[in-house]
């Protein structure tokens, strides 16, 4: 039987296309697909990689006896014995650059739908390079990378086909969202266009679902597949099918009871994609990356506990983030890699375990971890830059003397090196935020009183991160000659800094102009000329990059 006859044959399958909540079809499979049918099996492995949006580290916990604590994912299909947890660190959009932020000049905030600005155009992007290497690239779910004109979106980024979202957040059903009064907008998309006649109203999880088990139930199997499905869950707002709710009635706090179920809801979706894994005959050669972007955001309903800080900060509990590696071509399966691993990290390491090539003028800031994920063996990254943020500068009382006259401590920037972690300006909101779960009371009477102020305080940290994961030690003062080396390294990391790109708002964003729907407003040639007319935030500063350099 061809490969070809194989994908005809799926399509009489009862419940080829099945939810994330229903119950899969077992069709009874070849005891070794890949003995049986080895024209049909790719000699380089396929890849699915999930991202999950604002998954705070309490729900890995390990206790059996709750649902927020215990882990989160529902995987009898994957089995605990097949994957290797492991915690990580970086933005979304490093997922398919391998770049810093600092050298997209997209290290200032996020990309708002109202930016004329997107992923650099001139750097290839992870899917390109599968492609080059014989893939097949399908993304469903949020994209988030801007899209001002059509040259950024994700069909003209590498990607064969693309269902879902152009905005950071939005309604789960309606999947409309507003950026301000008279600036609202749909956004649901297939390729390059609305996707007004697939929108049946259905609950996004369930919908990308779907969609991600449909490409898998068309496409050849003797072809690489490399599928990157970003769920809009578990970020705001707190939407789920009211079915998931009721698992939960026994958490009072609302916010907490609502992000449970919408983890449940992601709980069954992996479970079916795993179980398509197998029936569509991809399991045994696949790659499955279950990833987030940051950590939790205690206000919805997320828990980083015992971490210090949430999202948007460069404390623990906003960018370290859980996750796993599952696949049957692990060597060391069943443990957890503590090795450093960095988000951009997935570039090079997918791109080599797909045969690909990587060009020496790429200059990757990611490295190739397969081996310190897969056998344990030491990884090669020794350090990780989270972040120099020239623009937010509001430590008052930062200066350069708190630097040791190597760097200004009013800029917001975050290092780590082997154990040591270096912070200074305001790394974002700094507390302890206890669990929620059991108590309806007002966050501001639960918190710590450990915050760090604009005004006045410290504007310089050191942690060992290895001793001290909660980040509840300075030290700075005990460890100076470790502070200096580690500013010298941020000043060299700064000097490769390129200048941030955030303009400002354009008005022609607006989806009123665009028949209603969030998309594209440049004309490319248009838009290529007024380019050159915008400045950045920067631009009447004379750049915060040459200030902070002294």
């Amino acid at each position: 039987m061809e490969c070809n006859d194989l994908i005809l044959k799926r399509v009489f399958l009862k419940h080829a296309h099945y939810g994330a909540s229903e119950r899969p079809y077992s069709a009874s499979l070849p005891v070794d697909f890949r003995r049986a049918y080895p024209q049909c099996v790719p000699q380089t492995p396929s890849t699915l990689f999930l991202n999950i949006r604002n998954l705070a580290k309490m729900f890995y916990a390990c206790s059996k006896h709750s649902f927020v604590e215990r882990r989160s994912l529902n995987l009898s299909p994957v089995g605990i014995r097949s994957r290797k947890m492991l915690a990580q660190y970086g933005r979304l959009a490093l997922v398919l650059f391998c770049r810093y932020q600092i050298h997209t000049g997209l290290q200032h905030s996020i990309i708002r739908a109202t930016q004329p600005s997107c992923l650099p155009l001139d750097n290839v992007t992870l899917p390109q390079k599968l492609k080059q290497a014989g893939y097949s690239t399908h993304m469903v779910g949020k994209w988030h990378l801007g899209f001002y004109k059509r040259g950024c979106l994700p069909t003209r980024r590498g990607f064969d086909s693309f269902f879902g979202s152009l905005l950071g957040s939005g309604d789960y059903y309606s999947h409309y969202k507003c950026e301000g009064p008279g600036m609202c907008g749909y956004d649901l998309h297939e390729g390059e266009e609305a996707a007004w006649e697939q929108d049946r109203g259905l609950y996004s999880t369930l919908m990308y679902t779907q969609k991600a088990v449909g490409i898998l139930a068309n496409h050849n199997p003797s072809k690489p597949l490399f599928l990157y499905l970003a769920y809009q869950a578990v970020h705001s707002p707190l939407q789920v099918p009211s079915r998931y709710l009721e698992r939960y009635k026994g958490i009072v706090n609302p916010h907490r009871r609502k992000y449970a179920a919408m983890v449940s809801c992601l709980d069954e979706a992996v479970r079916n994609l795993t179980l398509a894994l197998k029936r569509y005959h991809y399991y045994d050669n696949t790659v499955i990356v279950y990833s987030s972007d940051n950590g939790g955001q205690p206000l919805v309903g997320g828990s980083n506990w015992p971490l210090r800080g949430s999202k948007a900060t460069l404390w623990e509990g906003g960018i370290r983030a859980v996750g796993f590696v599952h696949s049957p071509l692990l060597a060391k399966k069943g443990t957890e890699c503590r090795s450093l691993v960095h988000i951009s990290d997935w570039f090079p390491t997918l791109v080599t375990l797909g045969e690909g090539t990587l060009d020496e003028d790429l200059n990757l800031d990611g490295y190739d971890v397969w081996e310190a994920i897969s056998e344990g063996l030491p990884s090669p990254r020794q350090d990780i830059l989270h972040n120099i943020d020239p623009i937010y500068v509001k430590a008052k009382n930062g200066s350069w003397k708190a630097g040791y006259g190597l760097w200004n401590t009013a800029v917001q920037a975050a290092l780590r090196v082997g154990h040591w972690k270096l912070l200074t300006g305001v790394p974002g909101y700094s507390d302890w935020v206890p669990p929620q779960t059991f108590n309806t009371q007002r966050l501001t009477l639960r918190w710590h009183s450990e915050r760090v102020r604009w005004d006045r305080g410290k504007s310089l940290w050191l942690f060992n991160i290895t001793s001290d994961p909660y980040e509840r030690v300075d030290l700075s003062q005990r460890y100076p000659h470790v502070v200096k080396k580690m500013l010298m390294r941020l000043v060299q990391y700064n000097k490769t800094a390129v200048r941030v790109h955030y303009p400002a708002k354009d008005l022609r964003s607006n989806p009123q102009y665009n028949d209603g729907v969030w998309g594209p407003w440049y004309k490319d040639e248009i838009g290529d000329r007024y380019d050159h007319l915008l400045t950045n935030h920067l631009s009447s500063r004379g750049g915060w990059n040459r200030k902070i350099q002294k």
